[in-house]
């Protein structure tokens, strides 16, 4: 019936092997089941003949990269929560010295013997000359994203794309000079033919001087968020399913309805984030409006008048010529800037959970 196993010397006297291959004693296979598993070495005995996992070492190196990621991810809480500890700490001596209503008071004179200062007329202009930039930017700069990714040849997409991420690089000093020297200058003349046809409208009202306002400054800050809000808008665009555009094309649809079906629905998310990054580097820019504004403490929504004023503008203006009480008064309208930052990213954070909350419950 053919030649039987081969069996160790000592497989009849009852030792502790039966083959050459076979690491548990004889009789193993009848009890394995009521056996437990083996954690110890990788050689040892169990189920299967292989080895169990190596334990994880107490110090390892996963446990080791686990707490470095976690030490940096509460670092940058540490400093968020240290800058708004020192912006306190500085501004309340010089709040406790202000004689008038910080919130509502639209003058600033912190350094006269009797401190009046207010952020009221500094955060009226922060807010609405951002707005007005991200009115003008964020349509061009979609329309450039979408000619880039969609309509324009590869090589001509790329060049244009590299030349738009070139923009983003210029210093805020040089659009300030140019929009101080050079553009001033048509940006008076259209002040003028906006008062003279529509001065009935509140917003372009007014006797003059016309130049250095809210609109100049808005404009340069269009230009200056413009290329930010193009290059990310053109990155999310470009990860579109292909298949989605495919899709929406092989049913009828043109190429305009394929963007609208298809293209922005996707990059919706990417959008919104987008805008949100050029609306905070709207909120501190400094220089650009510094040299374009009309340094004015006053709320008003005249876009087209000489005046008009930032935070950011106003502590680059005054931080030279301020006493102790005036670089209090300085650091608690930058404290008010942080905030209105913070909660500028912490509602586009959560536009964004909940668009994405939303996309997954419905696939």
């Amino acid at each position: 019936m053919g030649d039987t196993p081969h069996r160790s010397a000592d497989a009849g006297t009852g030792g502790t092997r039966v083959t050459e291959g076979h690491p548990w004693p004889a009789g193993a296979s009848a009890h394995v089941a009521e056996s437990p598993v083996s954690t110890g070495t990788p050689g040892g005995p169990g189920l299967g003949g292989g080895g169990a996992l190596p334990t994880a070492r107490r110090f390892g190196a996963e446990r080791a990269f686990r707490g470095l990621t976690f030490a940096a991810g509460s670092f940058v809480l540490v400093v968020i929560a240290a800058i708004a500890v020192f912006l306190i700490a500085k501004a309340v001596p010089a709040l406790r010295a202000n004689t008038v209503n910080f919130w509502t008071y639209e003058g600033w004179s912190p350094n006269d013997p009797e401190p009046k200062f207010g952020i009221g007329a500094l955060a009226f202009g922060t807010v609405l000359s951002s707005a007005l930039a991200l009115l003008m930017a964020v349509p061009v700069a979609l329309g450039i994203a979408l000619y880039l990714s969609h309509y324009a040849p590869r090589r001509l997409g790329t060049s244009l794309g590299f030349l738009i991420d070139l923009l983003a690089a210029v210093p805020s000093v040089v659009f300030g000079l140019w929009g101080r020297d050079y553009f001033s200058g048509p940006v008076g003349n259209l002040s003028i033919w906006l008062n003279e046809y529509f001065g009935w409208i509140p917003l372009f009202g007014g006797d003059g001087p016309y130049g250095a306002s809210i609109l100049l400054g808005a404009l340069v800050l269009a230009i200056m968020v413009l290329p930010i809000i193009t290059s990310l808008s053109r990155e999310v665009f470009l990860q579109t399913p292909t298949a989605n555009e495919e899709a929406a094309l092989a049913l009828g649809a043109t190429r305009w309805e394929m963007i609208r079906t298809a293209v922005l629905p996707y990059g919706r998310p990417g959008i919104i984030a987008a805008v949100m990054l050029g609306l905070g580097r709207a909120l501190g820019e400094t220089i650009a409006l510094a040299m374009t504004l009309g340094i004015t403490f006053n709320i008003s929504f005249n876009l087209i008048e000489n005046g008009g004023n930032t935070i950011a503008a106003n502590i680059a203006n005054t931080f030279g010529e301020a006493n102790e009480t005036g670089r209090g008064a300085l650091i608690a309208s930058g404290l008010v800037l942080f905030a209105i930052t913070l909660i500028v990213n912490i509602t586009a954070r959560a536009i964004i959970y909940r668009r994405r909350e939303f996309t997954e419950s419905a696939a």
